[in-house]
């Protein structure tokens, strides 16, 4: 694989299509004999370009009648058959196995990587129990599959657990040790907002590379399509503590296609039902999110945390910056008691953080966030968007790291938040019983960290908070919480317009110096 600039765009995707007729030829070649050449991820940026120079084909593999008109619990009685995962019988560090085509899984093409030569995978109904189902699967021919799982011996040297999974449009996600799945990432976020209709690009083609009996990491290959974008996908994933996925991408546009209004990449999708900040009343737990937080750095060294919201309406906010160090959506609060859940046991899920690889220059870090009724849904998405994005005809190679994390989280490096509540304390009420009208916003945001922790009671700790045009800050305070040592910021905000939203910004200042990050709110109207 070649090495990687960034931003690196191209004129034209030339470069690839210069060696299309070549790959056409190597492509059949090697899936019938063996080839000095290793398939990598310029043989599927190949492919990609040469989709780019043609009309996009949405039409999936039709299935047969029986397995398109299986309701959803008969579906999720085919499971693949525990004796038949991909490596198993040459006891490889790492398996495979796939999910079966169904009324809406659709089909995708697999191969696997052996020796540097990539050989098609067909669909083997032996492969698959087909529960209480009664089907006729030795008619149906080569439907494909629905997805893919792998595994490794992630929390015990005598069981493979699941390690990753890539299953519908470009979704993936990984697992670290004793932790269980939440949040999903994705290829590529198409006019998430800012459009009439948000587009899916999907993987079409998977390619698993072969590991050796010493692999330290499992390589998948992903050939991306959609309306108007390509793309080619190698991610490496090493499984750990904080497993990680490195990502190296070769994206495309169609030639001919309209610029997208929103070019997000290293999309991150999430659900905040309810929090600290934003208790729901009548339910017995106290939190219900699979991430309770959007956290930054930028390139001039900030460190931003966003808290979550279910909003009453759509919300979309945006990070602008020179360039970008990390981001992601974090699940800070790793109690159990925060949740009282002992199904969804949401102290587990993952955060994911998302480390460039080289300079991805200009751009701003987009958080959308949706109302949902309840937790089966997905409700947030953050995702960068660059300054410079491709034109039709143009290509963008982009390379990331998404290291999926526990109790090992990333952190600043001076201070951070640990709690945030918003919610008055006691307020005189009216003589009828009522509140006061324009109440003003009370927030109280706990913070802790190495630059905090080890400071006396009486550290001249200040409380920096602004506002925009729409609030007025009326209260700011800063001082030692006696009950566990963190350093407690009590906010009071005076919106002007109650109608309209305020941006917040605030974070603990020691004589001239920010010993936290940026604490920033938007209260919504």
């Amino acid at each position: 694989m070649q090495p990687f600039g960034f931003p690196l765009f191209s004129s034209s995707p030339t470069r690839f299509l210069a060696r299309l007729s070549l790959t056409a030829g190597f492509v059949a070649f090697t899936l019938g004999a063996a080839n000095a050449h290793a398939w990598g991820l310029d043989d599927v940026a190949a492919l990609a370009a040469q989709r780019a120079q043609t009309p996009f084909q949405n039409k999936p593999k039709a299935l047969p009648a029986e397995l398109a008109n299986l309701s959803y619990d008969e579906y999720r009685d085919i499971r693949f058959n525990r004796d038949a995962p991909l490596w198993r019988k040459d006891k490889l560090p790492y398996e495979a196995n796939f999910f079966h085509v169904g009324r809406e899984v659709v089909s995708v093409r697999m191969h696997e990587i052996v020796g540097g030569v990539a050989k098609p995978m067909r669909y083997n109904p032996a492969d698959f129990n087909f529960g209480q189902n009664k089907l006729s699967p030795q008619g149906w021919g080569d439907v494909g599959y629905g997805g893919l799982r792998i595994f490794s011996n992630l929390n015990t040297p005598d069981v493979k657990d699941e390690l990753a999974v890539f299953q519908g449009a470009s979704y993936f996600r990984a697992l670290g040790s004793g932790q269980r799945y939440g949040l999903s990432a994705r290829g590529l976020a198409v006019d998430t907002v800012g459009a009439a209709k948000e587009e899916f690009p999907r993987f079409t083609d998977f390619w698993l590379e072969r590991p050796a009996t010493d692999a330290r990491q499992v390589t998948v290959y992903a050939l991306l399509d959609s309306e108007r974008m390509t793309g080619a996908y190698r991610f490496d994933i090493k499984p750990g503590d904080n497993t990680t996925t490195e990502v190296h991408a070769r994206i495309f546009m169609r030639a001919g296609q309209n610029k997208v209004a929103t070019f997000g990449v290293a999309p991150l999708t999430s659900m905040f039902y309810f929090g600290e900040n934003q208790p729901r009343a009548g339910d017995f737990r106290p939190e219900v999110h699979d991430s309770d937080g959007l956290m930054i750095a930028s390139g001039d060294g900030e460190w931003l945390w966003r808290p979550l919201q279910n909003p009453a309406r759509p919300l979309t906010t945006s990070f602008s910056m020179k360039s970008l160090k990390g981001f992601g959506l974090m699940q800070r609060d790793r109690s159990y008691r925060s949740y009282e859940d002992t199904e969804a046991r949401y102290e587990m899920r993952p955060s994911a953080w998302v480390t460039p690889l080289g300079d991805w220059g200009a751009g701003r870090v987009e958080l959308f966030q949706f109302p949902i009724p309840d937790e089966t849904h997905d409700n947030v998405a953050a995702y960068w968007v660059p300054e410079k994005t491709p034109l039709p005809g143009q290509s963008l190679d982009i390379a990331y790291q998404i290291s999926w994390q526990g109790k090992n989280q990333q952190y600043p490096p001076n201070g951070w938040v640990t709690q945030s509540r918003r919610g008055n304390g006691f307020v005189l009420a009216n003589k009828d019983g009522s509140l006061p009208p324009n109440l003003p916003t009370q927030f109280t945001v706990d913070f802790a960290g190495p630059a905090l922790d080890n400071l006396p009671d009486d550290a001249p700790i200040k409380a920096v908070a602004t506002a925009d045009v729409n609030g007025r800050v009326v209260e700011s305070l800063a001082y030692k919480n006696p009950a566990n040592g963190h350093w407690r910021m009590t906010l009071r905000v005076q919106r002007v317009n109650p109608a309209l939203p305020v941006e917040l910004r605030a974070f603990l200042q020691l004589n001239s110096n920010a010993v936290s990050e940026t604490w920033t709110y938007l209260i919504t109207p």
